[in-house]
C-alpha cells in the first residue's frame, strides 16, 4: 500500500513539471549519477533472483526513459573527470554493469549498442579464464528450481540433513555448506563444477542446459576483446570477486584483475567493490595500486565533495517502477531525504567482511 502511495505521488509530482525542474536545476547540474546493473535475464533469472537480474523488456525500457527524457550518459572515466573540474553537462549520468557475465554479452549489450550508449564493465576475471558456472550462483539456483520440497540428505556432497528448500534461508544455508566443504577440502574449479552436476543430479535438474546456455558464466576474453573493440570500457573488480583483509591478498586481487584485462589496452584505474563491501584500510591499498575511482552500492548521486573511493550509485532493480526511476534520474529521492550515505564505512578495527570464493 505504502509503495502504491509513493509512485502515485512520484506521479502527480512528474505531470505537474516538478521532475522537469530537479533535472534542469543548478543541484542536479553538479551531480552524477552512476546505475548499476548486475544481470539481465535470459530465461528465468530474474524470478530466482530479481534483485540481480532485470528482464531484458524492463532494461530496454530503462534505454528509453533516458533516451526520451535527454539525459547525457557518459563515459564512466569522462564523467568523473568532468565532474571534478565542475564542467559535467545537464542531467548527466553514467551506466555501469558489475560481474562482466554471459548475459552482458548475449542481451545487455545489444540493446545498448541499439542507443549508442557508452557502458563501463567492471569484470571479476576467475571465472574469464574458467568456463563454467560460478560454484555459489549455480548452487543456489539448482536448489531453487526444486524449491517447495524436502529431499533426503545429500550425504555424497556432505549435506547430512534433509534439504528444506521451502525458503530462501534454508536455501542459502545448503548453499553455504556446499562453498565452506569446497573451501576445506581445498577444491579447484573444475571439482567445483563436478560437486554442482552432483547436486543437480541428485535434485533432477537439467545440469547440461544450465551448460548449455552459458547461466552463471563469465564473458570469456574473446567475447571481451570483441566488446572492448565496440567500446565497452572494462574496469576493476577483483579477480575472485572477493576483497582480503589483508593488503597483500587484496592487493594481489587487483593486480591479478589488471593483467587479465592488461589485453584490452587499456589501463584499467577504476575499481568496484565486490557485494558493495568496503572498509577503511581499502582506501589506501587502492591509492596504492593506482585506483583513482571505486563505486559502492550505496545510493546516491556523485558530487565534486563525494570521496572518489567510496561513490555512490543506484541499483536499479525491476522492483523499481518506471515512475520511480524517473525520479532517480532527476534526483530527487536523493535531494528529498538529504545527503547522508546509506551506511557507514566499516572501521579497521571491526569485524570481518564476508566474501564468497570461486
Amino acid at each position: 500500500m505504502l509503495r502504491t502511495l509513493r509512485r502515485a505521488a512520484l506521479q502527480q509530482l512528474r505531470n505537474s513539471g516538478i521532475f522537469r525542474l530537479v533535472a534542469d536545476g543548478s543541484w542536479r547540474r553538479q551531480r552524477l549519477l552512476i546505475l548499476c546493473y548486475h544481470g539481465i535475464s535470459r530465461t528465468d533469472e530474474h524470478v530466482w533472483r530479481p534483485a540481480s537480474y532485470m528482464q531484458p523488456e524492463v532494461f530496454r525500457q530503462r534505454l528509453e526513459i533516458l533516451q526520451r527524457n535527454s539525459y547525457n550518459v557518459l563515459p564512466l572515466g569522462e564523467a568523473l573527470t568532468r565532474l571534478q573540474a565542475a564542467e559535467l553537462p545537464p542531467r548527466s549520468v553514467a551506466i555501469t554493469f558489475d560481474d562482466g557475465g554471459y548475459d552482458f554479452y548475449a542481451s545487455a549489450f545489444p540493446l545498448i549498442q541499439t542507443f549508442a550508449f557508452p557502458v563501463t564493465v567492471y569484470q571479476t576475471t576467475y571465472y574469464s579464464d574458467y568456463q563454467k558456472p560460478i560454484f555459489n550462483l549455480v548452487c543456489s539456483y539448482i536448489l531453487w528450481k526444486r524449491r517447495g520440497r524436502v529431499l533426503p540428505a545429500g550425504k555424497e556432497l556432505g549435506l547430512s540433513e534433509p534439504l528444506d528448500l521451502r525458503t530462501g534461508e534454508s536455501r542459502a544455508r545448503i548453499v553455504r555448506t556446499l562453498v565452506l566443504n569446497a573451501e576445506a577440502r581445498n577444491l579447484t574449479g573444475v571439482q567445483k563444477n563436478e560437486e554442482a552436476a552432483k547436486l543437480a543430479r541428485l535434485l533432477d535438474v537439467a545440469y547440461d542446459e544450465i551448460i548449455s546456455r552459458r547461466m552463471f558464466q563469465l564473458m570469456n576474453t574473446s567475447e571481451r576483446d570483441q566488446l572492448a573493440s565496440a567500446g565497452v570500457d572494462f574496469q576493476l573488480h577483483s579477480h575472485r570477486h572477493r576483497t582480503p583483509l589483508d593488503q597483500g591478498l587484496f592487493r594481489k586481487e587487483i593486480q591479478d584483475n589488471r593483467r587479465s584485462l592488461r589485453q584490452l589496452g587499456e589501463k584499467a584505474i577504476h575499481f568496484c567493490y565486490p557485494s558493495g563491501i568496503y572498509r577503511q584500510e581499502f582506501l589506501s591499498w587502492l591509492q596504492m595500486e593506482g585506483v583513482v575511482s571505486a563505486t559502492t552500492c550505496d545510493a546516491g548521486l556523485a558530487s565534486r565533495q563525494s570521496n572518489f573511493l567510496l561513490l555512490p550509485r543506484l541499483v536499479d532493480t525491476s522492483a523499481r517502477s518506471a515512475v520511480e526511476f524517473e525520479a532517480w534520474l532527476a534526483g530527487l529521492p536523493y535531494l528529498l531525504r538529504g545527503t547522508k550515505p546509506s551506511r557507514q564505512i566499516i572501521p579497521a578495527a571491526a569485524g570481518t567482511a564476508s566474501q564468497v570464493k570461486p
